[in-house]
């Protein structure tokens, strides 16, 4: 299959700007778990074609490298927080099925979800592999639901972003960003922001929206901010003040923030660098020059933009587990990377590609990002989630 990279920013995603921004989804290496190095050109077929015999597949890499069968595909794989509208899942999706012949289930539901429903179904497995923020990936593998699998081009993520044992592998990341209507502020007579601080005047603040703290965004964004004005995770005092001060003039959690920004009902979003950038290029209903995105520091040059993986892992006793392998090979390859960085979203293999001149100037990135230690964050992140929660004045947070 062809790859027609120039098609994909504003052609291939047109269906993720309209249908997506309403919810706010590859091809495997080459099979040799030696290299890991062919990531563009798909599963090899064994004997398909002749006579009517099945495909085969080579996935996998090192000790994991084994043939799938085509017999064994499903009529639809359930994988978690594979959806549309989110992170150009809907490309891979269709890339997938296009290749292999499999839709995947449109799976609409956060991180934090997707741990609820593996926990609350886990006599029961309904889903092939978890997808989703790392940190709710390590909290999946602690309590026993994830099995080992290594992916083709396993060797080619960082050590510091996947599990020694192939129970957790990253496959993207992504940084809390500003996105903003600079036709507004204008309109309002406010300035661009440059801190965190410049967010609280009342002409932004008034119709400044983050999403819930139970998301793996949401809580990246109330990490940032925290960390912004001082925080840690023993002390997120700094981030209910900040609540408090930007809630007398109308800052609220929202789910849809990305809809809301679009119809014009919110000026002002915390989401990450990939929420921007996707509302400037590829969405048909604003202009470029109607939306900009600022990756901010706290006011007194701390670091204010949280770094946060996303990853996968397949899960333990869970149906069609072949067919994820594929799709998670897929999902590895140069090919399905690429696709990533078509919606602005950082895979996990960008110094094996060009990186998009969309993206923000990397300085602001060295100035402002930081990044937490994932298995600290798991140990801790549903305690800071139930204080933000049972804290934060501003409404919408559940």
């Amino acid at each position: 299959m062809s790859y027609d990279r120039e098609n994909t920013r504003r052609t291939v995603l047109k269906g993720a700007g309209a249908a997506g921004l309403a919810a706010l989804a590859g091809c495997t290496g080459d099979g040799n778990g030696g290299n890991g190095g062919n990531g563009g050109n798909g599963g090899n077929g064994g004997n398909g074609g002749n006579g009517g015999s099945e495909e085969t597949f080579e996935v996998g890499y090192g000790d994991y490298q084994t043939t799938i069968s085509e017999s064994d595909f499903p009529d639809e794989l359930y994988i978690y927080c594979v959806q549309t509208g989110w992170s150009n899942w809907d490309a891979i999706m269709e890339q997938f099925q296009d290749r292999y012949g499999v839709p995947l289930h449109d799976d609409q539901r956060s991180s934090g979800e997707a741990v609820t429903h593996i926990r609350s179904n886990a006599q029961n497995p309904t889903h092939s592999a978890y997808n989703g923020g790392y940190s709710f990936g390590i909290e999946v593998m602690d309590d026993g639901f994830l099995t080992p699998y290594k992916p083709a081009n396993w060797d080619a993520v960082p050590e510091e972003l996947k599990t020694e044992d192939g129970q957790l592998t990253s496959t993207r990341q992504m940084t809390t960003a500003v996105t903003y209507r600079p036709d507004v502020y204008e309109e309002r007579g406010v300035e661009p922001p440059e801190t965190w601080e410049d967010l609280k005047h009342p002409d932004i603040a008034q119709d400044l929206a983050f999403t819930p703290p139970h998301t793996a965004n949401g809580l990246a964004s109330a990490l940032s901010v925290n960390n912004a004005y001082g925080g840690d995770l023993d002390n997120v005092d700094p981030l209910i003040e900040y609540h408090e001060e930007i809630e007398e003039h109308g800052a609220d959690f929202r789910r849809n923030v990305e809809g809301d920004f679009t119809s014009g009902e919110i000026s002002t979003v915390i989401e990450y660098d990939y929420t921007g950038l996707n509302l400037k290029y590829n969405v048909d209903e604003l202009d470029e020059d109607q939306v900009d995105i600022a990756i901010l520091p706290g006011p007194n040059g701390e670091a204010g933009a949280m770094n946060v993986p996303y990853g996968f892992g397949l899960l333990e006793g869970a149906p069609n587990p072949d067919t994820a392998k594929l799709f998670m090979d897929f999902v590895l390859s140069l090919e399905g990377q690429e696709l990533f960085f078509d919606a602005y979203v950082r895979p996990i293999r960008a110094d094996e590609l060009d990186q998009p001149e969309e993206f923000p100037d990397q300085s602001e990135y060295d100035e402002a990002e930081f990044a937490l230690d994932q298995l600290e964050l798991v140990e801790r992140q549903d305690e800071i989630i139930d204080e933000i929660m049972d804290r934060t004045p501003l409404p919408g947070a559940q």
